[in-house]
Parts: structure tokens; C-alpha cells; sequence
């Protein structure tokens, strides 16, 4: 079989690219995206996916044989929305099989249809229809970045995983970004994540939406002018970020500014803060600064049970006073 990347370039060889469209084009307020160009390189996805399954086998497969596509880029799933699609198959059935390739004698990995995949083990379904097509490796990474690297809910961090894992699929970057439906300083904003300090990726591998692409190639430039004090002052102030209290436009500017003062970020404000995790995923904070200590929780991170612990033992510790 024709490998699908050189079927992608083919397809994509006379497809117009942002540099052709000499009118405004709108940008999504979060991702640097050309819509004329990702629209048309998600049509190509989706007719070679179309393609592949008329050439497949139509089969059920049982849902613990199959497993997520390495390459897929997505960390999050919103779980409103896995359950709503849940509720629709449970009342009208799977109305699209997902495709899959086979890697072994009985396990599977699945090149579209994660969503309904996951919604079929919310039903606990033992089985799903699926497609059954041959696909490489390189065909895998290839369909997975540009299936989902057009999705409006699929955040930067998320995106430029994808790009990393496929970007050895094609010659040039420059051929990547036309493919994908971007420009090459759009393409270039997605890589600017690699550059950024582990405990940065750490924080946006627990939540992708941290920080766009824009807001990470300004504190990359950021970091690559004012060398270890820059990297001294984000680890300060990044805490903000995560707790929601510096919006991510203004890192950049906030660690040329301490830097240039020579003072830290603590001092600044007088600001510490405490990140409360439940698991792998942040619950809350404590921050302390000069009004005061603020303890700050994440809707739907305690019970009614543990929020009544909190209150009764705050209201003992001042219930108390001096005589």
C-alpha cells in the first residue's frame, strides 16, 4: 500500500496555503491556526481515512484488545461531553465504527474513533464495530496529527506533542507546515514548547491549556535573553500561572522585568504559594502575600463532606480566644 504521507503531500501539493490569501484571514483567539488551510488538510485526513476503510474489514472487536493510538496528541478528553456521546450510542447505537490496525494476533490500535472507543468502556460495552485496515507506522503519526491537530478544543501543548512525533514523517518543516494548514512562524510557535523547562512541561503534561503557543515562544525568547536569573524568575513566578493568578501574556514580560531589577519575584509581591494536589491533578492552592492567606479550591475537587471538615475545623481554631 501507498505510504499515506506521500499520499498526504500529493493531495496537498496544489492546496492554496496562507501565504495565497492576500485578505484578512480570521485566527482562533487561542491557536495561531489559518482556517482555509487546516480546513482543507482536515478534508484530506478524513477522505484518506474514508479510503482506507472501504479497503478494511468490517469486524466487532472486543474493547480491551484495542488500545489508543501512540501518536494520539490529546492528554485531556472533556468528560461532559464522552458522557453525552455515551448517552447518544446507549439510545441509538454506533452509528460510525472506529479503525483500527491490527498488531497482533489479538490486540489492535486505533487509528480514528478514540472518542467512541472511550465512550463504549463508559457503557461498558464488551465489544465496538470496527474497521480493520493496514496502517505503518509512519501512516499512524501522519493520520493522528492531522485528524486532531484542527480540533478547537485541543490545546497548543497538545498540538506541538503531536508535531514533534510526526515531524520526522516529513523532509522539510517548511512541507509540515503546509500540510498541516499553517504558516511556517505559526509551525515555529507549536516547536517553542520543547524549549521550555521540565518543571514548566510538568505542569502543562497535568493541564495542556496552561499556556498558547505565543505566550511559550515569548517566555522562550524571554529565557534565552536573561539566561539562569530568567530561569530563576519563572520558577517563581510560574506558580502564579498554575494557580491562576498571573495571566500567561505576561510571564515574558515579568521575567525581563525581575531580572533587569535584580530582584525575585517573591519579593515583588511578598507572594508564596502552596499547590494542593489531589493525585495528579491540582485541587488548589495556599497563597500567602502581604493582605493576607487565601486558600483557594477547584469546583468539584472536595465532597460536601470535606468541605464541612474544613469549615468546623477553621471555626474551631478562632472559636477560641483569650481571656
Amino acid at each position: 500500500m501507498t505510504n499515506i504521507r506521500e499520499q498526504l503531500l500529493a493531495k496537498t501539493a496544489n492546496l492554496a496555503t496562507p501565504a495565497d490569501f492576500k485578505g484578512e484571514v480570521k485566527k482562533s483567539a487561542r491557536n495561531p491556526q489559518t482556517m482555509p488551510g487546516i480546513t482543507s488538510a482536515l478534508a484530506v485526513a478524513q477522505l484518506r481515512i474514508q479510503e482506507l476503510e472501504k479497503q478494511g474489514t468490517a469486524t466487532e472487536i472486543a474493547i480491551d484488545e484495542i488500545s489508543p493510538n501512540p501518536w494520539q496528541p490529546r492528554r485531556q478528553f472533556n468528560e461532559t461531553k464522552l458522557a453525552e456521546l455515551a448517552r447518544s450510542i446507549g439510545e441509538v447505537g454506533l452509528l460510525q465504527s472506529v479503525t483500527a490496525r491490527r498488531v497482533g494476533e489479538t490486540s489492535y490500535q486505533l487509528v480514528a474513533g478514540e472518542r467512541r472507543w472511550r465512550a463504549h468502556k463508559l457503557l461498558n460495552r464488551e465489544t465496538i464495530k470496527t474497521v480493520v485496515i493496514e496502517c505503518s507506522d509512519q501512516d499512524m503519526a501522519a493520520l493522528a496529527l492531522m485528524e486532531n491537530v484542527t480540533r478547537d478544543d485541543l490545546s497548543d501543548y497538545e498540538i506541538a506533542i503531536a508535531i514533534r512525533r510526526a515531524e520526522s514523517e516529513f523532509p522539510k518543516r517548511t512541507r509540515l507546515a503546509e500540510v498541516m494548514g499553517v504558516t511556517r512562524s505559526d509551525l515555529y510557535r507549536f516547536l517553542a514548547f520543547a524549549d521550555l523547562p521540565d518543571f514548566v512541561k510538568r505542569d502543562l503534561d497535568l493541564n495542556p491549556s496552561l499556556l498558547a503557543g505565543s505566550a511559550a515562544q515569548d517566555i522562550v525568547l524571554a529565557l534565552k535573553k536573561t539566561g539562569e536569573g530568567g530561569l530563576k524568575a519563572l520558577a517563581e513566578v510560574w506558580p502564579l500561572v498554575v494557580a491562576g493568578d498571573l495571566v500567561e501574556s505576561k510571564v515574558a514580560s515579568a521575567i525581563s522585568s525581575h531580572v533587569s531589577r535584580g530582584t525575585s519575584a517573591s519579593d515583588a509581591g511578598g507572594r508564596s504559594i502552596l499547590k494542593i494536589f489531589a493525585g495528579k491533578a491540582q485541587a488548589g492552592s495556599i497563597t500567602k502575600d502581604s493582605k493576607g492567606l487565601t486558600v483557594k479550591f477547584k469546583a468539584g475537587m472536595m465532597t460536601d463532606e470535606q468541605e464541612s471538615d474544613i469549615r468546623e475545623y477553621i471555626g474551631k481554631m478562632f472559636s477560641v480566644r483569650p481571656e
